[in-house]
């Protein structure tokens, strides 16, 4: 593929996985007027925002699984599609039940965007232009939460429906595009597909995720007893271990075990996990800036966009010198601004000009992660045939890492007595769990065997 070929498919995956992050973003403005429109209470209108979290979590893993087998062409087409059904749907809607099932369809439809963006770029871009374009398609995510918010804002002039009536052409023309510019999709795999492990690995990290949900962490141990919980991590616990064995024995696996013969894999997704924590942990720095500095939470809101800046600006470049420097320099440099960040916040008195240092530092690093490191390394140690499934692995340890961040988080704060000492704490919490994280990512391999892997296929 030439280079005027490679950037018309990076604008498309560009432009798809900008759409997909925008409706986490966009849907935070028209929460009121969706709730005065259909008389939602509050825990339906907390559903309305976790069941696109929830499918995203389900339909990552089996989509990415169908790009190997089927193609990107037809996966990519099938995900923005279904992106776009969910949007029409809740456009439609006529009620609140309709409403949550249009949210969850275009959850998972956008669950394949991603993962197959990347496993794209693992296709048609050569090792040592990968880090530039996955740190490109990163960068997606700190525009969205910059542009998303004002987009909203705009839209809801005329009707709440027009935030989701915007995806529908931006959807057509993606569609249209990918038909041109991804490759198709070949000999189709004709083994069986694994449709008993998808549907254990569905039911399990479903109910892992309505625990965790449901989960009072202030009262941590009565919340653990209660019916809303335990019922579903017991599912949980059951379900992750067959899930293991079902796959031991499947032809084709969702999730092949032979991923986890590969120590560089291990170490990639658990460390992929803990920084999933701390991510989710940042929902929570407005309410220290709003108990430890007196600002409004509009204020504090505001007060995080230098970080989101940084995040925004740093993704391309940290994507550009991963080609350089090899992955593991760059996750520790994004380990240690974390680090850094996170003890600003758990250390310091804070003030306008302290909360906005820790943001930029922490944003930083949080550019330096999410973006393509660990994207970077499963692209390079997945077979060919596995990468988008490696990509949707990736993904599920992140999103449960982003689900139990929050609860360690609230549930730390309000030991403390929640303010400014309960947050400090548990943001102490989470930079000790960062400090262990670059013990962890010391024993990544090296640029110099990174290279010389790569030499040798």
């Amino acid at each position: 593929m030439d280079e005027a070929q490679n950037r018309r498919v990076m604008a498309l995956l560009f432009v798809g996985v900008l759409m997909g992050a925008l409706d986490l973003a966009i849907i935070g403005p028209a929460l009121p007027a969706i709730q005065a429109d259909f008389d939602m209470n509050t825990r339906q209108l907390a559903w309305l925002f976790n069941l696109y979290v929830l499918s995203n979590l389900v339909g990552a893993p089996l989509l990415a699984k169908m790009s190997d087998r089927y193609g990107r062409r037809r996966i990519y087409v099938l995900s923005v599609s279904g992106f776009a059904l969910g949007s029409l749907l809740l456009v439609l809607a006529p009620g609140v039940e309709w409403l949550l099932f249009a949210r969850a369809v275009q959850g998972f439809g956008a669950a394949g965007i991603f993962p197959v963006a990347a496993a794209v770029i693992g296709d048609t871009f050569p090792p040592e232009k990968r880090g530039g374009a996955l740190g490109l398609i990163g960068a997606v995510f700190g525009l969205a939460f910059l542009i998303g918010p004002v987009l909203g804002g705009v839209l809801l002039r005329w009707s709440w429906h027009w935030l989701f009536l915007i995806n529908l052409p931006i959807a057509a023309l993606l569609i249209w595009q990918a038909v041109k510019l991804l490759p198709g999709s070949g000999a189709v795999d004709t083994r069986h597909f694994d449709w008993v492990g998808a549907a254990v690995l569905s039911i399990a990290l479903v109910a892992l995720a309505v625990a965790v949900t449901n989960l009072d962490s202030s009262r941590l141990a009565v919340s653990l007893g209660s019916t809303t919980v335990w019922p579903f991590l017991l599912v949980t616990l059951v379900g992750l271990p067959l899930f293991w064995r079902v796959e031991q024995r499947a032809v084709d696996p969702i999730v092949r075990p032979s991923f986890f013969a590969s120590k560089q894999l291990r170490l990639t997704v658990s460390i992929a996990l803990g920084v999933g924590t701390v991510e989710s942990g940042s929902v929570f720095f407005p309410a220290l800036a709003v108990a430890g500095i007196g600002v409004t939470e509009s204020t504090a809101a505001w007060l995080l966009l230098p970080s989101v800046l940084a995040m925004t600006i740093a993704a391309p470049v940290v994507g550009r010198l991963l080609d350089r420097t090899g992955s593991r320099a760059i996750v520790l440099f994004g380990l240690a601004c974390v680090l850094a960040g996170l003890l600003i916040y758990a250390q310091f008195s804070m003030s306008i000009a302290v909360f906005i240092i820790g943001g930029i530092i922490g944003g930083l690093g949080l550019a330096s992660l999410l973006g393509a490191p660990f994207r970077y390394i499963m692209l390079q140690e997945a077979r060919a045939e596995d990468r988008a499934a490696s990509q949707g692995l990736l993904n599920v340890f992140m999103a449960v890492g982003q689900l139990l961040g929050a609860a360690i988080v609230g549930g730390v704060a309000a030991s403390r007595g929640g303010g400014t000492a309960g947050y400090q704490a548990a943001f102490m919490t989470l930079a000790v769990l960062t400090g262990a994280l670059v013990v962890v990512a010391l024993a990544l391999k090296s640029r110099r065997v990174e290279e010389a892997e790569r030499a040798a296929v």
